[in-house]
């Protein structure tokens, strides 16, 4: 197979070779005698094999397979025909994706392999309202092949501020079957399923969870929700990617079945919090509180924008999860900075416990 260099600068000086593939930093090769130089030049002018190279620079292939071992260490080569889909209107479609997955592919990890693994996917959103509305948007822009969306509120005039899926003409219309007309009309290569149902338990989510890879959204409406989607899930085997946002924080967090704590572990060490804490008041209060929705557009994209991005890596693997066990916490108070706070253990959990 033929290797490729990705898109690079480099410049000689002394006895290195300086590279720049990323912005932030400057890689130095060690370049005495001027070969590596003259293998990024090679690379550069057209996709060659290691045969081809070993040829055109006079050395052995064993050498070229260590030199390109080296360079692939460094993510810099990656085999010409793994870079596209194959099908050009798909590369078309998908061309930023496939730029995107470029910075994290190598020889043994295709960017067209993160590509299909998205469009061979299958997630269920919960909720296609503030966050869920931009999630749903996004995961379709990433190409996930399959969607089910699960909500029950019609659009209102209210949710204009937030809400950018859905149009005037909408008001009165289920949000579920909009959102599912959307995803049609942005991709009809996308299959979506709308399924217009209150959630009152984990229950009611099990006939929803047959061949689906991943969950994310969130649900509202009842302070035990969190709770059920946790439980549903984690039996299932399938990790949960949930945000949301409290009146001054923007947050997300997400489960991975069997690696990681869940939602119940931490939500059994919330009675013990201290009397004085915020976070104790408001547990023991959840259910009697109700706060006014403060979540503006700005904030419901970030919302959606950082669930999908913790699901992509999910439904890839181009990267671990970040949001494992944890809560990602932005707070508005310090310019939206993020502070990660693990989950609570609880080694007896009723839910992921032994």
């Amino acid at each position: 197979m033929r290797v490729v260099l990705k898109d690079c600068l480099w410049e000689s000086r002394d006895d290195e070779l300086l590279v720049l593939f990323d912005p932030r930093e400057v890689i130095t090769l060690g370049d005495p005698d001027g070969q590596v130089a003259a293998l990024f030049a090679e690379l550069r002018r057209e996709p060659r094999s290691p045969g081809e190279l070993a040829r055109s620079l006079a050395v052995s292939e064993a050498d070229i397979a260590d030199a390109l071992d080296a360079l692939d260490s460094l993510g810099l080569v990656e085999y010409e025909d793994h870079r596209w889909l194959g099908d050009p209107e798909l590369d078309r479609r998908h061309h930023s994706n496939l730029a995107f997955f470029g910075t994290f592919s190598g020889l043994d990890r295709p960017r067209a392999e993160y590509l299909r693994r998205l469009r061979a996917a299958h997630v269920l959103v919960l909720g296609v309202g503030g966050g869920g509305s931009s999630l749903v948007q996004s995961l379709a822009g990433l190409g996930v092949g399959r969607l089910t969306l699960v909500d029950r509120d019609e659009v209102e005039p209210r949710n204009f501020a937030r809400q950018f899926l859905y149009r005037h003409a909408d008001i009165g219309r289920s949000k579920v079957d909009r959102a599912a007309e959307w995803v049609r009309e942005y991709d009809p290569s996308i299959e979506v399923r709308a399924v217009d149902r209150w959630i009152t338990g984990p229950d009611d989510l099990k006939d929803l969870l047959d061949g689906v890879d991943l969950i994310a959204g969130g649900l509202d409406g009842h302070p035990e929700a969190h709770l059920w989607v946790n439980e549903a899930a984690v039996r299932a085997g399938v990790p949960i990617v949930v945000g949301g946002m409290t009146r001054s924080q923007v947050m997300y967090y997400s489960v991975d079945p069997g690696k990681s704590a869940c939602v119940r572990c931490d939500w059994e060490n919330r009675a013990d919090l201290g009397d004085a804490s915020a976070e104790g008041f408001f547990e023991r209060n959840r259910a009697a509180i109700t706060v006014t929705n403060t979540l503006i557009g700005p904030l419901a994209m970030q919302i959606g924008s950082l669930v999908a991005y913790e699901a992509l890596r999910y439904l890839t693997g181009f990267e671990p999860p970040v949001a494992a066990g944890c809560f990602v916490k932005l707070d508005l108070r310090t310019g939206l900075q993020p502070e990660r706070q693990p989950f609570a253990t609880t080694p007896d959990c009723p839910v992921c416990g032994p």
